[in-house]
């Protein structure tokens, strides 16, 4: 590789197995690595740069917010917090929204409203519905929540109050949770990301509505990874014309400046009272400054008819050079959340793709994920097939991978 960057500092945890590049700039879908080298970027600091990178819109207005005020706490009223708070309402058709910095720390807040939603009706153990290769953090509630055995280990005892089911599959959600008194919600993302760009049918959101409003449950929606448009649609739980009652959100809702919410319908959004939630920098001035400007923008620029359009092109390119090749799985996903499954783990791509000039990642072992900024072109899309797809070929054709 051309990066000069160092190895982890002896003085960082070693919590992240890093590429061996450190970037230094970049501008709209390119990022520039302390070498010089220059990068399409696939990933988009995963699903948070929704604008990309030095936007001319963007940054101006954060740099205009730090002249004024940065932080300023939960002491007082934050008028940017009414002004977000008042977009994503309108922008889901529900009620009330609560700030923090994170998508983890807005898992966490569901949960907790799950809780006490449960508490308050009586509940004195209440069980939440989650599913199998769900990710929701790696806190330690938010870890029990997740269905992968492998960031769960070392970390025992988890947290219990969990059932755990698998996806789209309406009779065995029925089945686990039967003549249960004590579920109170169901929690799922709308589309898989750290699981393997897995979607849940629409079909099967309808039904889990319905289930929810029979049986008395909360609705709650993570779209942390899928929402803020990267779907085509604001949230990607909108394509079933369904609202939940609970929805966490981060990434992409700030472009990159940490930034996370829980915005809530009627059934939830009274839950919390004074004191039974909180957070130190959440909903802080500049933040709320990033998710207004973000949301402003993606408005004005139709971001998401471009995530739509250009995903549109890119899944396709993708089929047409990758589809149905021995080795090749699946290619699923919408908008600009693209996942292409081999049959064969593949943590190897990241670095050659790297190597290649693209930025990209693997999850659930053998998942190239693609969650570009939402202002790709559809040139630079090509570009992205251009690069991975040969590869891709490559590396299935190696008899060391078979």
């Amino acid at each position: 590789m051309s990066a000069t960057a160092q190895p982890t500092s002896p003085h960082v945890m070693n919590t992240y197995g890093r590429l061996p590049i450190a970037l230094s700039h970049g501008q709209g879908c390119r990022v520039w690595d302390t070498a010089g080298k220059a990068y399409l970027d696939g990933l988009g600091g995963i699903a948070v740069n929704t604008l990309g990178h030095n936007h001319p819109e963007l940054v101006p207005a954060l740099q205009d917010q730090l002249t004024k005020l940065i932080h300023s706490s939960n002491y007082y009223h934050v008028p940017g917090q009414e002004q977000l708070a008042t977009k994503l309402t309108e922008l889901s058709g529900l009620t009330n929204a609560f700030f923090c910095c994170t998508g983890l720390e807005a898992n966490e807040a569901a949960l907790k409203l799950a809780r006490k939603f449960g508490h308050d009706k009586g509940i004195e153990r209440p069980e939440i519905v989650v599913y199998e290769a769900a990710f929701h953090g790696r806190s330690i509630a938010t870890l029990s929540a997740t269905g992968n055995p492998k960031v769960q280990a070392g970390f025992g005892p988890l947290v219990e109050g969990f059932i755990r089911v698998p996806l789209n599959d309406i009779e065995a959600l029925k089945k686990a949770t039967e003549g249960n008194p004590n579920v109170v919600a169901v929690f799922f993302e709308t589309i898989q990301g750290e699981g393997g760009i897995n979607p849940m049918r629409w079909e099967y959101l309808k039904q889990v509505r319905q289930l929810c409003d029979e049986r008395d449950w909360l609705m709650m929606i993570d779209e942390v990874q899928c929402g803020m448009g990267r779907t085509g649609k604001w949230f990607a739980h909108q394509w079933a014309g369904i609202k939940p009652d609970v929805m966490p959100l981060a990434k992409g809702l700030g472009s990159g400046v940490p930034i996370g919410a829980v915005v809530a319908g009627p059934k939830a959004a009274n839950i919390f009272g004074p004191g039974n939630h909180g957070t130190t920098f959440g909903g802080n001035p500049l933040a709320m400054r990033a998710g207004v400007e973000t949301i402003r923008i993606m408005e004005e620029q139709n971001l998401l008819e471009n995530a739509a359009t250009v995903g549109a092109n890119l899944k396709a390119a993708l089929e047409r050079e990758l589809g149905g090749l021995p080795g090749v799985k699946e290619i699923r996903g919408q908008g600009l959340m693209i996942g292409i499954e081999l049959d064969r783990p593949c943590g190897v791509i990241l670095n050659r793709a790297c190597d290649a000039g693209l930025l990209l990642s693997v999850t659930a072992d053998k998942v190239i994920r693609l969650v570009p900024p939402l202002i790709l072109s559809i040139a630079e899309a090509d570009e992205i097939v251009a690069i991975l797809a040969p590869i891709v070929k490559n590396f299935l054709s190696e008899p060391a991978a078979q």
